[in-house]
């Protein structure tokens, strides 16, 4: 099984993330982007929903497991370098020409939560799950990237309280604060999102264009953020 897959429903790209917590680590990454592109190029989707295939998590976030090892002995070229891939999956993913809607249906955790705020909408599920920005007690700053997509889908007064405090936020919280779209039980979840992405119907010509003026300033961010000044500051106490 792929770490990460797509199937059509009608116009709608459905992809689902298959790598258990959904982790992200180089493979996942590259993954990821490999499926956006197939599904811009070989498809006439106008739409697309990401999913998880995990019962309670859409994804938790880095991959410590590969990237403390990875740091500690020194490969910091190979750890800036992963940070550069995931700037451009959420770039990729901020600027894609059709709508894209994140499914989230579990735990979004540090970077999930980051990675579901690149998606232009979030449905989440009612019934189990948080969202989290839990990198404070992690000893772990954002690039400034990370706070211009973290800007665009949270009110900067929940955002403050949840970068400075860790604080987990359940469905309904986030529904109340505007973060996701709506709530559903797991058992409606992807059926509302599904309905959802099919009223949309838009040319993604008319979508790239408007997301091009939208996060023109998102995107300048991100792209002027180059591995090569990544300090091994950015990975706070994962360097120690």
């Amino acid at each position: 099984m792929s770490r990460v897959e797509y199937n059509l429903d009608g116009k709608i790209a459905v992809v689902t993330m298959n790598s258990g917590e959904n982790r992200f680590n180089p493979p996942f990454l590259e993954e990821f982007l490999r499926i956006l592109d197939e599904i811009e190029n070989d498809t006439d989707a106008n739409a697309l929903v990401a999913r998880t295939a995990h019962e309670k998590i859409f994804t938790n976030g880095l991959d410590l497991d590969w990237l403390i090892p990875t740091i500690q002995e020194g490969d910091l070229e190979t750890a800036k370098n992963f940070i550069y891939t995931l700037m451009g999956l959420l770039k990729r993913i901020l600027i894609y020409p059709m709508p894209t809607i994140a499914a989230i249906g579990g735990h979004a955790f540090a970077g999930g939560a980051l990675l579901c705020c690149a998606f232009d909408f979030r449905f989440m599920r009612s019934d189990r799950g948080y969202f989290c920005l839990p990198e404070v007690d992690l000893g772990m700053p954002f690039l400034p990237g990370m706070t211009a997509i973290l800007k665009k889908a949270i009110p900067i007064y929940k955002l403050e309280e949840m970068k400075y405090t860790g604080k987990r936020l359940t469905a309904e919280e986030c529904e109340k604060h505007h973060i996701i779209m709506k709530a559903y039980h797991k058992d409606k979840l992807m059926d509302e999102a599904l309905a959802f992405a099919k009223g949309l119907d838009k040319k993604r010509e008319a979508i790239a264009t408007l997301k091009k003026g939208m996060y023109k300033d998102i995107v300048h961010v991100i792209d002027v953020e180059d591995p090569s000044e990544i300090e091994s500051s950015s990975f706070g106490s994962l360097s120690l």
